[in-house]
């Protein structure tokens, strides 16, 4: 069998959402610098494009959380395979994740950074999947709702593959 991908939100749409969010984070932190925190692997598509199109002062560090191996499912199990090189105390964090589902990973995540005792801390995701949601997540900035289907493109990926999809689409199978 062989993959099919099915466009579900062109290349364009993408990058007209990333400047309205960039300008809607750049009013809001308006006057402050902004820590943003990239989630690899799949987060740093939307992380760079998204930094080209916030205004205030920047600073980027990195974390790699997994809970889902190379499978299409989740393990259940969340590991920090990398964590930051900077502390984030009294910092205005902004959290960018590529796509929030069942929110396991990003509720654990956003705990563990809350108890660094940073001044804010926000989570912005190019992705949403909220009927998927079995453990709360506030998400303050979202690109955009998608179905429950197997997403790939700007930085999702299956197995490493797709990530660098101009668009997001839907992974299927042809038989």
């Amino acid at each position: 069998m062989a993959d099919t991908i099915k466009v579900l939100i062109s290349e364009e749409q993408v990058k007209e959402r990333i400047k309205e969010l960039g300008a809607q984070i750049s009013k809001e932190y308006e006057g402050k610098s902004l820590h943003l925190i990239c989630i690899l692997k799949g987060s740093i598509f939307f992380t760079c494009e998204l930094a080209r199109y916030i205004t205030v002062p920047v600073t980027i560090d990195f974390i790699t959380v997994s809970s889902y191996g190379n499978g299409k499912t989740s393990t259940g199990k969340v590991s920090i395979i990398r964590d930051l090189t900077e502390g984030i105390q009294a910092r205005d964090v902004l959290v960018i994740e590529d796509i929030v589902d069942t929110g396991r990973t990003l509720s654990y995540l956003m705990e563990m950074l809350k108890e660094r005792k940073p001044a804010s801390i926000k989570l912005c995701t190019l992705l949403d999947k909220p009927n998927r949601r079995t453990h709360p997540v506030d998400v303050e900035y979202v690109g955009f709702e998608v179905p429950d289907e197997f997403i790939v493109g700007w930085g999702l990926d299956y197995a490493q593959n797709y990530r660098n999809l101009p668009y997001i689409g839907i992974l299927g199978d042809e038989e």
